[in-house]
């Protein structure tokens, strides 16, 4: 009998890939619009982001497949392999970034060499992802408790030992900004979640459960790192955890975190790779991917990742949009074409419009009016479609 995962299981997942270094850092850029606005841009975008998250989870939990195998079932065959090959792209640049952030944060603790650092959290994902996804419930228990205990402490000493910084500001950095780059980062799971809930004892559960905990650990990641900026006028973590004394802990919680968020990264590259070509094993690609990315963190420097993660929103929130209309609203069957160019069409219109709307200071940013567009636009051809056949 299959084995199916535990909504605990599930939990411990998403909450591994909550704690970031990489959400951290994101979180410091919030400190320019002051403590409360601040605050009000990361819930307001969490809520948008997880929403979406919550949907795309549902759609593979119910079918039971992986998130690249529901992308068929709304752009056929090829198209959807032309979205898995664009999200091992998007998974191999994560993977890269996330051991690049994790070995240049480590060395502010312990200086061996950046890519000392990037050999060790490379290597420890790659032990991550031989002990699979199902296999790791006492290891994840383990480890996700110690990294609560201490970023529960950097928590701590951020908030009640610092003294608010009153000089950072930012006027080019706009609400609307701040909450987009609240949306991106659980947008950019958008093309995952699926790889796990298809694997779920109860799929829409165990999806309600992982978006909470993503969400609240998210929100607090993104909460120290503002805090950091605000309280402590570092944007370094690593520099922080140093002032804080923390020292090993520190550099534990920067390790693990990486491995944990990265590891999930590297598992859905594979899971995606098999979409592409049916003869791959998904566990190996994900190896093989972790080698790329760590050599790419040795390699080049990825200190700024706020165009990434632009990018990926304008790439997967018209394709999620696209999959929510076809499968709540317009209850579509599976596309049996090798590629559905009327959806591939509303999907471009949706990149296009997202880029545009790049380029217009909005309240709630961007994501948000994108997706409702392009859910319209799937309404609207549906409707014209279904009175030319009538």
């Amino acid at each position: 009998m299959e084995k199916r995962t535990s909504l605990f299981e599930n939990g411990l997942i998403w909450f591994g890939a909550g704690v970031s270094i990489a959400e951290i850092l994101t979180g410091t850029y919030f400190a320019a619009l002051g403590f409360g606005r601040g605050l009000a841009a990361i819930l307001v975008g969490h809520v948008i982001g997880c929403i979406m998250l919550f949907l795309a989870g549902v759609i593979g939990g119910k079918t039971r497949k992986s998130a690249m195998e529901t992308v068929k079932d709304s752009f056929g065959s090829h198209g959807g392999q032309l979205f898995a090959i664009l999200n091992v792209l998007q998974l191999v640049g994560w993977t890269a970034i996330m051991i690049y952030d994790g070995a240049l944060a480590a060395g502010g603790i312990f200086t061996v060499g950046h890519w000392v650092w990037c050999l060790v959290i490379g290597a420890l994902i790659i032990v991550w992802i031989l002990i699979g996804i199902t296999n790791l419930g006492k290891v994840n228990t383990v480890a996700m408790a110690a990294l609560f205990i201490l970023t529960l402490i950097l928590f701590k000493i951020i908030f009640f030992d610092g003294t608010v910084v009153t000089s950072i500001t930012d006027e080019t950095f706009s609400f609307g900004a701040a909450v987009e780059l609240a949306v991106a980062m659980p947008l950019s799971w958008l093309p995952l979640i699926s790889d796990y809930t298809r694997e779920a004892k109860e799929p829409v559960k165990a999806t309600a459960v992982s978006t909470v905990v993503y969400g609240v650990v998210s929100c607090f990641m993104y909460l120290v790192g503002m805090g950091a900026a605000l309280f402590t006028g570092e944007s370094d973590i690593a520099q922080i955890m140093v002032k804080a004394g923390l020292g090993i802990a520190g550099l534990l919680i920067i390790v693990f975190s990486t491995v944990t968020t990265t590891f999930l990264d590297a598992y859905s590259a594979g899971i995606s790779s098999e979409s592409i070509f049916a003869g791959l094993k998904g566990k190996y690609v994900a190896v093989v991917v972790t080698v790329i990315g760590t050599i790419g963190a040795i390699v080049y420097p990825m200190d700024d990742i706020t165009d990434f993660l632009y990018l990926i929103g304008s790439v997967f929130a018209p394709m999620i949009a696209v999959q929510i209309a076809d499968f709540f609203i317009l209850k579509k069957k599976k596309s049996e074409t090798g590629f559905d160019w009327c959806n591939l069409l509303i999907w471009l219109a949706g990149f296009i419009l997202y880029r545009v709307l790049m380029n217009i200071d909005m309240l709630l940013g961007n994501t948000l009016p994108d997706m409702v567009l392009t859910i319209l636009l799937c309404m609207i051809v549906a409707t014209v479609r279904g009175r030319k056949k009538a």
